[in-house]
């Protein structure tokens, strides 16, 4: 751990002690917006820490962390000698998975806290935002070291409870960003289309769509292959069929006169990225059943009830299939959070972003031209925020407990010694998808309920 924060310090340390976001570029780098900047190193920090996290899933490292206060340690205390090696080391992993993403989430929500009701870069609390990114590295780090030193107790139970609603709530977040990258796709191709009056857009457009549901399908085809058997596991059949089920009905209404009528933009496009969304959830959920005949995904287990390891103890098992997709998605998700706005107004009200005001449109242009000469990024925020520092942060806060859950796969310390996740993370996941597929059908349906209201 120390070894990856301290290489740090060298890229965060030739910035200036105290100076604002452009410091951290080099005059070779093209002009950038400095709300751009900002939300690119807070979320290096957020990537920093799941590095850590994936590295202390290595087995060297999980034998080093013997030497911490809350290794093989239950009640007051008493080293717990009758588990042996194997089931002690375990744990290690991901406890300390545990307290560094406990660290991270405990970094941004005080930024979280500290940035609410900044309305432009004129507040003082701006400088902070943009700025001191020595100085923030040191408090990360600071609070690393502390969350380390945790005693066990009942932190991993509670902080388990913690991680399910802030994965819940990260899990529609990435919804949401997949539905406008979607309707932004869709509207992006159907101008073009139109603009250079070729069917190629169009062909396009019909062949993504086709691919998503065809991954679907074969998606629900598998699940049901690997993670059902013919007398058995009745709750993964369900889970399957109702979530294929939904998706049939949101798609259908995708294509409804009414709603077409309403929402030109509506199509199967973004109803066949969320029906794949959804299957992925679901696989997900699968994953995570603790039964060993409806998951393969779980570890072979002995008949005493402890995890089969290898001659030189347990090796921390998360790189399973659903583990790596679902990392890939939070990586691409948590950049598309710091680097985009919206075209659409109600998502950038979801998310608290704002849309270029027309009035500083001539002055950032100005300003743009006059730092593209210079090459770091410039204050675009004066005469407003682009987006909203403490809900980004509130965001990243989420992101941290979400990459918690799926490194540690739901499993929940100090409830079992098994390596098994819960009935919890299933039903959280489950509802997830549910949740998901509702707040489409809503974006879809508001509209006629509601056409006094602007939902362009």
């Amino acid at each position: 751990m120390g070894w990856c924060l301290g290489n740090s310090v060298l890229l965060l340390s030739a910035s200036c002690l105290c100076g604002s976001a452009p410091c951290i570029l080099c005059s070779c780098c093209p002009a950038s917006r400095n709300s751009t900047v900002s939300r690119l190193i807070f979320t290096f920090f957020l990537f920093l820490g799941v590095l850590v996290s994936i590295i202390m899933l290595s087995p060297g490292v999980e034998s080093q962390l013997y030497k911490l206060p809350w290794v093989c340690e239950e009640g007051a205390g008493i080293p717990t000698a009758l588990q042996g090696y194997i089931d002690c080391g375990s744990l290690l992993g991901y406890r300390a998975v545990y307290r560094m993403c406990f660290a991270t989430a405990a970094f941004f929500f005080f930024f979280t806290l500290l940035m609410l009701c900044v309305s432009s870069s004129r507040d003082p609390r701006a400088a902070i935002q943009n700025g001191f990114w020595f100085f923030k590295f040191l408090i990360f780090v600071g609070i690393t070291v502390g969350a380390f030193y945790i005693p066990d107790g009942s932190f991993s139970n509670i902080w388990f409870y913690f991680g399910v609603v802030g994965s819940f709530l990260f899990i529609l977040i990435q919804l949401v960003l997949l539905i406008d990258f979607a309707h932004s796709w869709n509207q992006l191709w159907l101008g073009k289309a139109e603009e250079r009056d070729s069917r190629a857009w169009y062909a396009g457009l019909f062949f993504f769509t086709v691919l998503f549901y065809s991954l679907s399908i074969t998606a629900v085809a598998l699940m049901f292959i690997y993670y059902t058997e013919p007398s058995t596991c009745h709750e993964g059949k369900i889970f399957i069929s109702l979530n294929l089920t939904l998706c049939v009905c949101v798609s259908i209404a995708a294509v409804l006169p009414k709603v077409q009528n309403a929402q030109p933009n509506s199509g199967l496009l973004q109803a066949s990225v969320v029906t794949l969304y959804t299957m992925f959830v679901t696989w997900l959920a699968l994953s995570s059943v603790p039964e060993q005949k409806c998951n393969p995904h779980l570890p072979t287990q002995l008949g005493n009830g402890t995890v089969l390891a290898g001659p030189e103890g347990y090796q921390t098992q998360w790189w399973d299939a659903p583990s790596i997709v679902g990392l890939i998605i939070f990586l691409l998700c948590t950049l598309f959070i710091s680097l985009r706005s919206s075209d659409h107004r109600q998502v950038n009200s979801l998310m608290q972003t704002e849309e270029c005001p027309p009035m500083l449109q001539a002055t950032q242009q100005q300003q743009q031209q006059l730092a593209a000469c210079e090459g770091p990024a410039f204050d675009n925020e004066q005469d407003g925020v682009t987006y909203s520092y403490s809900f980004f942060h509130f965001c990243l806060v989420l992101a941290s407990l979400h990459i918690m859950m799926t490194l540690t796969n739901w499993y929940k310390p100090g409830e079992t010694q098994k390596m098994i996740s819960t009935w919890t993370a299933v039903w959280v996941k489950i509802c997830a998808s549910w949740a998901g597929l509702l707040l489409y059908l809503w974006t879809l349906v508001a509209p006629l309920l509601m056409p006094n209201r602007d939902f362009s």
